[in-house]
């Protein structure tokens, strides 16, 4: 019996032990918003063996070290749950991921618009076993990359039940790797191809799994609505939760219709289907030079020319060249014929958003058309879309650059509102330049929200911003050990200032990066300290069917 109870003694005395073992960090003075939209409340955070531990104001606490939060607010880290910097960040190079890092983010979710197949998710995932990441990262299985994979060249029809079978396979197979769900990009090749059947059959396997869906939408310029509800329809065919990706009213004509894709969202949530979308906050989509909406045929010798050029580096000699050709009127027929309907019915941006979406951004060859849409540069100059796309190239000196979708910004702020709404940025990585050419999206989303939306036009509060940041997208993909402060829950936390936080980036300047996020925590290991990256690398692959493990 004596030894029993000196057992149990020993325990006790071991499991006091760890208890009493010093944190790793006390964080105190700060604001706690704990990312449910709870009010914000004053309250200190420990974090231990890479869990966080709320406290008491005045308890005592004995720490490796101590943060002074004194007018920072203490929230979860960000989720991004369309993001595009996964491929480079399995680049040594890159692998920090610095940044979303810097504007808070802590989990990204790759393979939007249906890039991934299985086979590309895993090489990802060993490369960051192998070099480590700075922020966690998450997936979707991409029907495009499926498709890819199973129809190889021949894309251009459906699929035979054979290859459909395939296809299911292959999209049980990355829901086994632990993927969230099954996205698609309808707008570009090869998912142009497919038709809705296909896209309820292949998500109808993700529901055992409770992934869910989330789509780039077939046609979101010229059949917005229509597009949009055929992402409800297959949603709610699968049984399974649907999301519209980085939702938007793109061009002149789509102007208020964000109303009409908010009834049917709410229409859809009354009748119990779980439907919700995300977007970034900006007034344009994807910004590109405006040569690249240029198509040359595939048989023109200039084509071929051109291409060996550009893969060369010789982007001069390549613009030379395309000027000459389109300065020849008959090979400019044939071009616009390619550039606005695609070769062989395939994509092309002119035939996916049009001229009345493309508003220019910068350009230092026509400062006095920055903000205005090709349709009304040609109608105030009496001329065809196409042309006026050739004479600017024809005449410029330097390359102008476009966004290939306009937002209304009352949409863009209509949108924000929704309680159902999410905040991703669309991104990629970049590194912090001067330098022209990119998306403000890339580098200032999340900051630009809290100081932009929140701090300076007090649309929303700043816990329901956090909110749609962090507990919202984290509930939707199925983390829900993730995206809230909460005792024993894995330490990914970010601090930073709401009386500086801001994006810095802009169209004309796209690439600097954001102020005002002063410390990072992923999953307990400082990656960003006083505004300065540390170095380490704590990011894990996180694996949906293990998402409360960890």
């Amino acid at each position: 019996m004596k030894k029993y109870i000196f057992l149990i003694i020993g325990l006790t005395g071991f499991f006091s032990c760890i208890q009493h073992q010093p944190a790793d960090f006390f964080i105190q003075n700060g604001t706690i918003i704990d990312g449910l939209g709870n009010p914000a409340i004053k309250r200190n955070l420990l974090i231990r063996n890479g869990k966080m531990e709320l406290v008491k104001l005045g308890e005592n606490v004995d720490a490796l070290k101590t943060i002074d939060a004194t007018g920072l607010v203490i929230a979860p880290g960000f989720l991004d749950i369309h993001n595009h910097s996964d491929w480079s960040i399995i680049d040594t190079v890159n692998r920090l991921n610095e940044t979303y890092i810097k504007q808070g983010v802590t989990t990204v979710v790759g393979g939007p618009d249906g890039y991934h197949s299985p086979s590309d998710i895993l090489k990802m995932i060993n490369a960051y076993n192998e070099n480590g990441i700075g922020t966690n990262v998450a997936f979707y299985v991409g029907h495009n990359g499926i498709r890819k994979e199973v129809m190889k060249e021949d894309q251009q029809r459906s699929p035979t039940n054979e290859e459909l079978e395939e296809m299911k396979a292959l999209v049980r197979a990355g829901m086994e790797m632990g993927t969230i769900g099954l996205s698609t990009g309808l707008m570009y090749e090869p998912g142009i191809y497919s038709d809705t059947d296909e896209i309820v059959a292949l998500a109808k396997e993700v529901a055992p799994y409770n992934g869910i869906y989330d789509s780039h939408v077939r046609n979101p310029v010229h059949a917005f609505v229509k597009s949009h509800r055929e992402v409800i329809e297959i949603a709610t065919q699968a049984n399974i939760t649907g999301k519209l990706g980085h939702l938007k009213a793109v061009g002149l004509h789509n102007e208020g219709a964000i109303s009409e894709i908010i009834d049917m969202v709410e229409t859809s949530r009354a009748d119990g289907f779980d439907i919700v979308s995300d977007q970034y906050p900006y007034d344009g989509a994807q910004v590109e030079n405006l040569e690249t909406i240029i198509v040359l045929p595939f048989d023109m010798e200039e084509r071929r020319i051109i291409d060996s050029l550009a893969s060369n580096n010789k982007l001069d000699e390549a613009m030379r060249l395309m000027k000459l050709t389109l300065a020849d009127q008959d090979k400019r027929s044939r071009i616009k014929q390619t550039s606005e309907n695609g070769e062989n019915g395939g994509f092309a941006w002119l035939k996916a958003t049009g001229y009345s979406s493309m508003r220019i951004t910068n350009s230092k060859d026509y400062p006095e058309l920055v903000g205005k849409y090709l349709s009304e540069i040609a109608e105030e100059r009496k001329m065809g879309g196409f042309d006026l796309v050739c004479e600017l190239l024809i005449k410029g000196k330097e390359s102008t650059a476009i966004t290939l979708g306009g937002i209304n910004e009352n949409d863009v702020q209509t949108l924000l509102l929704q309680p159902w709404n999410m905040i991703v940025s669309d991104g990629l990585y970049v590194k912090h330049s001067t330098a022209s050419g990119g998306h403000p999206r890339n580098t200032g989303t999340f900051p630009r929200v809290l100081g932009h939306y929140v701090r300076d036009l007090k649309l929303l509060s700043l816990e329901d911003a956090i909110r749609k940041m962090t507990s919202l997208p984290a509930d939707v993909i199925g983390f829900k050990n993730r995206g809230r402060i909460k005792d024993g829950l894995p330490a990914d936390v970010v601090i930073f200032n709401p009386e500086t936080i801001i994006d810095n980036s802009t169209f004309e300047q796209p690439n600097l990066y954001a102020s005002g996020v002063i410390h990072a925590f992923v999953n307990g290991i400082p990656v960003l300290q006083n505004e300065e990256m540390t170095g380490n690398a704590p990011g894990i692959y996180l694996n949906r069917k293990e998402a409360h493990k960890n």
